[in-house]
């Protein structure tokens, strides 16, 4: 079946070259094979084969005391090889219309590593004023203009939100003012639960996540600020079998600014939020308390703040370096079974220096990353005690053609 969508996507981009000779509407292909060698100093938490790096793993002992995970790892993969179709037609609504088709071989999951995966698809209408995208595409919280310039995919994760969502999103400039407001669901990029991860949580809540933001774009500096709240409803019937109208909400509130510097620029960006699991960042949410008679629960979201810094300079020989934190602040009540990620981590830190050498198409990059999470024993309230760090080295080496 995947190989007849594979046939199917690319005899439409052929045939959409044809069309385009004859009719208003066109599509342009770019894209980038990119391949990488990744050596960590110890195992870690990932996906794909190790490739999508979030931090290291805790201490796992043998019975002499000896951490199994302290030991290394290597791998070489080219799975995020990319290919994207940009389309342009006519005219409609009184509107410019495009729309924009991109794929890679990432996979949805280890089992699926090099399988064809949809990254975005989405059309726009553009009015003198508003732009309305509908379709799949970056959450409102990755900023598109404010994000880290790391050689590694995972992009600044888990300090920097990332997630791919289908949405309804119109964003209003009247001069370098911007205001965004969108409508966003769950697809690839879920949250956690009873039944495991999944968009199920969401939709059964039965209101989209909400995303408002504010951007001020000037010549050479970029400022924002935003704030995202979602629903969840955990369960549909409770352990003993009576249906559960429970809820839980998360508030996250965010900023950031990009400034050009003469022959250089520099990126910060700030998040306090809740329940971020499906922006692979620290945090979820947990049992606040139960009903002895019908075991109906009632749940509280879990805090995490995260920021990070990205600066960078050159163009044939450019040099970067990103820089971040991010700390687990708990529930700031008692709380039982926990759903999200990293409730057992106190906080994680990073520094990762980059170099890339560019000449026509081709680049050649290198990026040390040196991750750092204190791992501990989470309290009453989740707040993590008593927390010691373990730390990986990851040495990334990455070339690229772009087309």
């Amino acid at each position: 079946m995947k190989k007849i969508w594979i046939a199917l996507f690319f005899t439409l981009c052929f045939s959409s070259i044809v069309i385009a000779q004859s009719s208003e509407f066109g599509i342009k292909f770019t894209g980038f094979v990119k391949t990488d060698v990744m050596f960590d100093s110890r195992q870690t938490v990932t996906a794909r084969e190790g490739h999508f790096l979030l931090y290291p793993a805790g201490e796992d002992l043998d019975v002499n005391g000896e951490d199994a995970n302290a030991q290394p790892n290597l791998n070489m993969l080219a799975i995020q090889t990319r290919l994207k179709g940009a389309i342009t037609g006519p005219d409609a609504f009184g509107a410019k219309t495009s729309g924009l088709i991109e794929a890679a071989f990432f996979g949805h999951s280890n089992a699926d590593v090099n399988g064809f995966r949809l990254r975005h698809a989405f059309l726009t209408l553009a009015w003198e004023k508003n732009t309305l995208l509908v379709g799949q595409f970056w959450h409102p919280m990755f900023v598109t203009g404010c994000f880290p310039g790391t050689v590694s995919f995972n992009t600044g994760v888990p300090f920097q939100p990332f997630s791919r969502n289908p949405q309804v999103r119109l964003t209003h400039t009247t001069g370098a003012i911007s205001l965004l407001a969108a409508a966003v669901s769950q697809r690839d990029f879920t949250s956690s639960g009873p039944d495991g991860a999944g968009s199920q949580y969401l939709r059964n809540a039965a209101v989209p996540n909400l995303h408002g933001q504010l951007l001020i774009s000037a010549d050479k500096v970029l400022l924002g600020a935003g704030v995202d709240w979602k629903m969840l409803k955990p369960r549909l019937k409770t352990p003993l079998n009576y249906v559960s109208d429970e809820t839980v909400s998360g508030v996250s509130v965010m900023g950031f600014a990009k400034f050009k510097l003469p022959k250089a620029e520099w990126k910060i960006y700030g998040v306090y939020g809740q329940n971020l699991t499906d922006m692979v960042m620290l945090s979820g949410y947990a049992v606040n308390s139960i009903d002895a008679a019908t075991a109906q629960e009632s749940y509280i979201p879990t805090d995490v703040m995260s920021v990070w810094t990205d600066f960078s300079t050159g163009t044939t020989i450019a040099y970067g370096c990103f820089a971040a934190y991010t700390q687990n602040q708990g529930a700031g009540e008692n709380i039982g079974s926990f759903w999200g990620r990293g409730s057992n981590i106190d906080n994680i830190y990073r520094i990762s220096p980059r170099i890339m050498w560019n000449s026509g198409k081709t680049r050649f990059a290198a990026e040390v990353e040196y991750t750092a999470a204190a791992y501990g024993t989470a309290d009453k309230q989740g707040k993590v005690q008593d927390a010691e760090y373990v730390n990986n080295l990851r040495l990334l080496l990455a070339a690229y053609y772009f087309f």
